[in-house]
């Protein structure tokens, strides 16, 4: 009985791992043993950093519209307060980007919640 050796799926593996090391410097980018480590921890790092894009971006739309609230005379806790006791269910981004974008139209939401 002939000997199975697998050559194909390591072969497949082995391309793999060097192809998602392209760009790499040096070494990492063509020999298998660096390139697999490498790899993984850059793997690691994007899982991470799927979940921190998310914080990060929530930080940046609240400091924009903390900084258009104060233009129009209130802050971003007050702001905010006040858009949930009138029940204007209206997210954190879409009000950043009004405050940017549409400055008169944010204005004009501060004012509806804060009378």
């Amino acid at each position: 009985m002939p000997r199975a050796n697998h050559q194909v799926a390591s072969h497949k593996r082995r391309k793999k791992v060097l192809k998602m090391a392209k760009g790499y410097w040096g070494a990492r980018s063509n020999v298998y043993t660096i390139a697999k480590n490498h790899v993984e921890k850059g793997l690691q790092y994007a899982y991470r950093d799927r979940k921190a894009k998310k914080r990060t971006f929530r930080r940046l739309w609240i400091v924009r519209i903390n900084a258009a609230a104060r233009v129009n005379g209130t802050t971003y806790s007050k702001l905010i307060n006040a858009l949930n006791i009138k029940g204007v269910d209206i997210n954190r981004k879409i009000l950043a980007s009004l405050a940017v974008e549409n400055p008169k139209a944010f204005s004009e939401i501060v004012k509806f919640v804060t009378e």
